[in-house]
């Protein structure tokens, strides 16, 4: 039945290998079960819900990827997108997180429309590559900003804003050791690299008194999010640009990530494009609406994926065997809520470091290409708003290039982008 399902023989594998990746990816990526309650309850939701919505979200979405796309590749609850949703849309614009969530069921809505059309491949070829290598540099750098915060290695100063806080405390020397503990592990090749890390610093913190060890296993937390999105706040004319922004980063982490894990598992055709592709898509746009009935922040595509193609994974089988363990950490509640902030900033610091690397492959040379994406990298984490950031790389792209006599380099769709922000920060 599993290979009729999940055609295992022509693809050269075993359900034995299948299970194996499986537990694989979920190791690499189970730091989100934690990661992302401690987040979204900066913004006021409750720990516990949040945390069943992550469990769920991630099983749903990677279910979907694996039975209807058959694609070994997870789903949870995207890191920078969970960060915009509580600091850039909650905190920073002062929104209820209610109506957040009914912003990110209509991205997803808007997303699946475009997975059903051509329009899909038209936008993601309309945004320039330096703007979208910007956008994920500067996600990873507000990352990195949160952590540092969170962990107090950095402090605010009321004369140059921000200072280096005490680093002989310990909150911020476990953080700092655990983010060292994790890059060194990755660069030895340690499968669960970072949720090892996570869990050593949790377990020094227990031993020093620092954090409370309050339970290993119960039953799910009674406290649910469902349904508690507000749609109809979400329609709101201010809300446009929250809404076009968790679009538009959804699309591209997306295919980003697709593409990579494809590539990695050899799935590319010859053209070097990924069969399946709108299955694919559509699975990934499905789970971040249903993300939002859950009460979550937009699920995507991880990356962390390509430590289960590692091990072998080459079907959509492995994606489910990880979505059956997510399920299962619907009953370790209390052992997540034992792991201290600082812990999960390790956690984030090395995310951050990860998604950073996209600087490299900016186009160095042309300065009407580069700059527009160091000013949006540069943007996110000052204005600590990921949205903000991303508006003014686009318009200072059309600007620049306006300038130097070269707008007919400028897309319609970064033109028409550019403008929906001017009309944001000028008048809403």
């Amino acid at each position: 039945m599993l290979n009729r399902l999940f055609d295992l023989k022509a693809n050269s594998t075993s359900v034995r290998q299948e299970l194996l990746a499986g537990l694989t990816t979920f190791l690499a990526m189970a730091y989100i079960t934690v990661v992302n309650p401690a987040i979204l309850s900066d913004a006021g939701m409750d720990f516990g819900a949040v945390f069943v919505a992550t469990c769920l979200a991630a099983a749903i979405g990677s279910l979907i990827m694996g039975l209807y796309a058959n694609y070994p590749i997870a789903q949870a609850p995207g890191m920078g997108q969970n960060a915009f949703f509580a600091y850039g849309i909650v905190i920073g614009m002062g929104i209820s997180w209610q109506i957040a969530l009914g912003a990110v069921f209509i991205a997803g809505l808007l997303f699946i429309t475009l997975s059903v059309f051509p329009v899909r491949e038209r936008l993601i070829n309309a945004i320039p590559t330096s703007l979208k290598l910007g956008m994920s540099a500067g996600i990873g750098l507000f990352l990195g900003t949160i952590a540092l915060t969170g962990s107090q290695v950095v402090v605010d100063h009321p004369v140059t804003l921000i200072a280096l806080g005490d680093l002989t405390q310990a909150p911020a020397l476990l953080m700092l050791c655990g983010f060292a503990l994790i890059a060194a592990l990755t660069a030895r090749g340690v499968v669960g690299a970072v949720l090892i890390g996570l869990l050593t610093v949790t377990a020094i913190s227990w031993s020093l008194g620092l954090s409370d060890f309050v339970g290993l296993v119960s039953m799910p937390p009674s406290a649910s999010a469902l349904f508690e999105l507000d749609i109809l706040g979400a329609l709101e004319l201010s809300m446009v640009t929250v809404i076009l922004t968790l679009l538009i980063v959804d699309v591209f982490d997306t295919a980003g990530t697709l593409v990579g894990v494809a590539n990695q598992a050899n799935m590319l055709n010859d053209k070097g494009q990924l069969p399946r592709l709108k299955k694919a898509l559509l699975a990934d746009s499905t789970a971040t609406s249903a993300g939002a009935l859950l009460g979550t922040s937009p699920t995507t595509s991880y990356i962390e994926s390509a430590a289960g193609v590692q091990a072998g994974g080459k079907t959509g089988l492995t994606a489910v065997t990880t979505a059956a363990l997510f399920l299962a950490c619907l009953f370790l509640e209390p052992f997540a809520k034992s792991i201290p902030s600082f812990a999960t900033g390790a956690a984030l610091l090395f995310v951050a470091c990860l998604m950073i690397q996209s600087v490299g492959q900016l186009p160095w040379d042309d300065i009407t290409e580069s700059a527009p994406a160091i000013i949006a990298m540069i943007a996110m984490p000052l204005s600590y708003s990921i949205a903000d950031g991303i508006g003014l790389g686009f318009i200072s792209y059309v600007a620049i290039k306006l300038i130097a006599g070269r707008v007919k380099e400028c897309p319609a769709a970064v033109v028409v982008i550019a403008a929906i922000f001017v009309l944001k920060f000028g008048f809403l």
